[in-house]
Parts: C-alpha cells; sequence; structure tokens
C-alpha cells in the first residue's frame, strides 16, 4: 500500500471511521462519517456519482452509483455486513470494467475489524 499513498490514505481514514463506531451501525452511517474523515484529511471526492455503463458501444438507461470515487480515479465502496461474500467483489470487479477506472477498493465496517480489498483494473 505504501507503494499506492492514494489508497493508503483512504484506507487510513476508513480505519479512523472503524476505530471510533466500530461495527454495527447501518451503512449510511458509515458513508456519512466517512465522509466528514475525507473532508478532515483533505482527500478530495466526489459522493454517489453515477457512472454510465457500455454495452456493445451504447450506453444503457441504467447506470451505476458508486458511494465515492477518491482523487479522481479510485471507486470507494463502502459496506455494512458481517461477512462479505464475493458478490460484493463481483460487483466491484464489474464497475470498475464498466467504468474503465484504474483502481477501486471495498471497504466493509461491519465486521470486528475493518475488511478491505484493493482492486486494479
Amino acid at each position: 500500500m505504501k507503494d499506492d499513498p492514494e489508497t493508503y490514505a483512504i484506507i487510513g481514514a476508513a480505519m479512523e471511521v472503524h476505530r471510533i463506531l466500530g461495527c454495527g451501525f447501518l451503512e449510511a452511517v458509515y458513508q456519512e462519517a466517512f465522509e466528514m474523515e475525507l473532508n478532515l484529511r483533505g482527500i478530495p471526492y466526489r459522493r454517489e456519482v453515477e457512472l454510465p455503463i457500455q454495452f456493445k458501444g451504447q450506453e444503457l438507461k441504467k447506470m451505476y452509483r458508486v458511494d465515492f470515487i477518491c482523487y479522481d480515479d479510485t471507486l470507494v465502496e463502502l459496506k455494512a455486513l458481517d461477512k462479505m461474500s464475493g458478490v460484493e467483489q463481483s460487483k466491484l470487479l464489474n464497475y470498475l470494467k464498466a467504468s474503465e477506472s484504474p483502481k477501486g477498493l471495498l471497504i466493509n465496517f461491519g465486521a470486528q475489524s475493518l475488511e478491505y480489498q484493493r482492486f486494479v483494473n
């Protein structure tokens, strides 16, 4: 992670949120707290950004809404689940492909310890 200081900073913000709030809240609570922490750390972001999805060269009417885009190139999906499954991972990988974003983070606040995974497109 130290080779990618932006990812390191985003995960650090998530760790601080989890350290203070712990697990057990709804995802919306973590989203709000995470946004506050990003602001406190000066991490640039956009929240709930709609991303178009292409199919055979045409844009679909249905869009994907990502929780956060940090540093203009990192998709960040937050979860508050007891345990993540392959479904969440598959979704993020599909979002990376569809949006052509270079990297993404899947962060789960629902477990006793913060869980995160980094994906590269």
